[in-house]
């Protein structure tokens, strides 16, 4: 069965905010989190992750970084990483 993009974006706050907002995660560690669960290639979920990322930082609960910095989630491109947003 595959999993839905609210399974997705559980596993990406749970790994991000299990590192906090001074660390990141990798998208595929979220991948592999749910893929394990699932039973599923983790690589089929990375586009999956990206779309559920995206609706995470839309709603403000997530910062897409590229290059350490925060990016527009509505348009980046290339390699990124995911953690929560700074209290401060």
């Amino acid at each position: 069965m595959n999993p839905t993009d609210s399974d997705l974006q559980a596993a990406i706050l749970h790994l991000t905010q299990g590192r906090g907002p001074d660390k990141s995660i990798c998208p595929s560690e979220a991948a592999k989190h749910v893929a394990a669960a699932r039973d599923v290639d983790w690589h089929s979920l990375m586009q999956p992750v990206r779309r559920a990322a995206i609706g995470l930082a839309l709603e403000g609960r997530l910062v897409i970084l590229r290059k350490g910095k925060p990016v527009d989630p509505a348009d980046f491109r290339g390699v990124y990483r995911l953690t929560v947003p700074r209290e401060d």
